[in-house]
């Protein structure tokens, strides 16, 4: 029974460290990669003067009013 806090700390400091690298990678790779290319990609065909003509014709905006 000596030491058996020790030895039972080491070997879950040591999964607990396992477990959150693991769990960090699969956001990464499952989540954040994903969604960079997603944005990438929508952003390399947008046109923001085109998106802000089509939302003042709308009416979207009170400082722009349409015409």
């Amino acid at each position: 029974m000596r030491r058996l806090l020790a030895r039972r700390m080491k070997f879950h400091l040591l999964g607990a460290f396992v477990v959150s690298v693991g769990c960090a990678t699969l956001y990464k790779f499952g989540v954040a990669e994903p969604r960079k290319r997603a944005y990438a990609e929508f952003y390399k065909s947008y046109d923001p003067m085109k998106d802000f003509q089509a939302m003042k014709a709308a009416g979207v905006f009170e400082c722009a009013p349409p015409k």
